[in-house]
């Protein structure tokens, strides 16, 4: 005899109302489904399970005693599938996160703090990425996301909502004409050599150091670094100008160097990156988390 488990859930409902009307309103079905449920089983069993009138359902001998025997295995069925449930939504295992910047890092960790505390069951393992092709690990599937620069747009990565943009700035020498300016603009760049960072998509190249001003002359070139150290390093011999965002000025300041604000630059945008094969639980949980650490930052002004 095959019995579905809604037609056993309808069967229980029944025995404890005993009410054709109530049972379908409780299990949100017609009155016409319940009947149809009841006489299915009472055929396969080949007895009635209720006495009906006008006036009352009561269960028969037979009703009673199948409600016994169904009662506890179907409380021990429904338990089960809680469970499953319920461990289906918590997060367990490694999420293993990285981020290009010094700035990136303080987000992701505030982040790390307080989906630890949501998700205690889930271990979180950061790592401090060099500028230079940032995306390997996610393609090597040694990292799970990464929080960086924009933009990133590759068919085999899924690129996450902006999570936070920062003004623009230029790091020059010390010495350099720029540093005892206020700010400098997108046209200065044609007059000093400009420091890019290797291994990066042509189109990230063209945004973050391009090649020409807006009115069109030509930017020189300095040298290439691939990690942000070398770049300062690089700037500080005068063998150029980098752009960076003016936050860096907190984490990097030299004597030899100057942070000097773009008049007319947009924003740097970052968000998250992670492989189109890793959209995990895990991983949309933590760039929530992530946006509304952000949110929560900018709104205290920590950010």
């Amino acid at each position: 005899m095959g019995v579905e488990l809604r037609e056993i859930e309808i069967f229980l409902a029944l025995a404890e109302e005993l009410h054709f009307g109530r049972t379908a309103e409780r299990l949100h079905v017609t009155p016409a489904r319940v009947s149809q449920a009841i006489k299915k089983q009472e055929r396969a069993i080949g007895a009635e399970l209720f006495r009906r009138t006008s006036r009352s359902v009561q269960l028969t001998p037979i009703g009673a005693e199948l409600r016994d025997g169904l009662a506890a295995g179907y409380r021990q069925i429904q338990d089960a599938l809680s469970a499953a449930a319920e461990a289906g939504r918590a997060l367990t295992g490694e999420l293993r996160i990285g981020y290009s910047s010094a700035w990136c890092g303080s987000l992701v960790v505030a982040a790390a703090d307080t989906f630890r505390s949501r998700h205690p069951q889930c271990l979180i393992e950061l790592t401090d990425l060099q500028l230079a092709d940032p995306v390997r690990r996610l393609r090597q599937g040694t990292l799970d996301l990464t929080l960086l620069e924009m933009p990133i747009d590759e068919p085999d990565l899924v690129k996450g909502p902006v999570v936070f943009t920062e003004p623009r700035a230029l790091v020059v020498p010390a010495n350099h004409p720029f540093a005892r300016r206020e700010s400098v603009s997108l046209e200065d760049l044609a007059d000093t050599p400009l420091i890019a960072i290797t291994d990066q998509p042509s189109y990230f190249i063209d945004l973050h150091y391009p090649r020409r001003t807006p009115r069109g002359r030509v930017i020189p070139r300095g040298p290439a670094g691939a990690a942000w150290q070398e770049i300062l390093a690089l700037v500080a011999a005068g063998k150029g100008v980098s752009p960076t965002c003016a936050r860096a000025a907190d984490y990097y300041s030299r004597p030899d160097l100057a942070y000097v604000p773009f008049s007319d630059a947009p924003p740097v945008e970052y968000g998250f990156l992670w492989s189109a094969t890793g959209n995990t639980a895990k991983v949309r949980a933590f760039v929530e988390t992530a946006l509304e650490t952000a949110r929560a930052q900018e709104t205290s002004g920590l950010s």
